[in-house]
């Protein structure tokens, strides 16, 4: 249980660091067209464009990307980005921690077009608590209670214990074999259900992942 509360803790914490180092800046750039078409079809009446917004999913990210001072005042620091991957710092709560974070390069669900939050994938590491290379995904939907996700690198699948909209390597003793693999490989592919039974499948490009955690292993030592 204690195993299972350390990583909901971080995996809270975590969503906050990726709103305010990732979400925030790519909803800028690439959510202009859409942000632009609310602003102007209801310009007469202004004040009703921010509930409107705030009823559709995706308007939940830039309420997350406007909280950073939740997670201790910590805002990320990008310390590089190495092809498809980040390398961040942060304190939260005065506590340094260092990782490397990917959104997917391509993502489908089955029905498709179910709405859902930005799905990330991020390995952490805590000095303060121990913790070296942890890997964890926030998937963007509640995953279905009490099920399993997977995780496949190359010939080899992982399987991951979910929580809400979190999960992580379910064995710890594969933790480091996963990694290993990820470094070597070309993708990962995570699949999980959601609480709706929709089912997902993320694939995540590992182009950069192995020179990004060589440099949160560098900041984090």
């Amino acid at each position: 249980m204690l195993l299972r509360w350390t990583h909901l803790r971080w995996i809270d914490v975590a969503s906050l660091l990726v709103a305010a180092a990732f979400i925030a800046p790519a909803l800028a750039q690439q959510a202009a067209p859409d942000a632009a078409a609310p602003a102007t079809t209801p310009a007469k009446k202004l004040p009703k464009p921010k509930p409107a917004a705030a009823a559709k999913p995706a308007a939940g990210a830039p309420a997350a990307a406007a909280a950073p001072p939740v997670a201790g005042g910590a805002k990320p620091t990008l310390l590089s980005q190495y092809g498809e991957w980040g390398a961040y710092t942060a304190a939260p709560g005065g506590k340094k921690v260092c990782f490397a974070i990917a959104k997917p390069s391509s993502s489908e669900t089955v029905p498709s077009d179910r709405p859902r939050n930005p799905p990330y994938m991020f390995i952490s590491t805590r000095p303060a608590e121990k913790v070296s290379n942890e890997v964890s995904i926030v998937i963007g939907y509640p995953f279905k209670p009490n099920s399993e996700a997977t995780a496949e690198v190359g010939t080899t699948s992982f399987a991951l214990s979910t929580q809400q909209d979190g999960a992580w390597v379910k064995n710890a003793t594969e933790e480091a074999h996963m990694v290993e693999a990820m470094r070597a490989g070309q993708n990962a592919i995570v699949k999980g259900m959601s609480a709706k039974g929709t089912r997902s499948t993320d694939t995540f490009s590992l182009r950069g992942l192995s020179q990004a955690l060589d440099r949160v292993d560098q900041e984090c030592k």
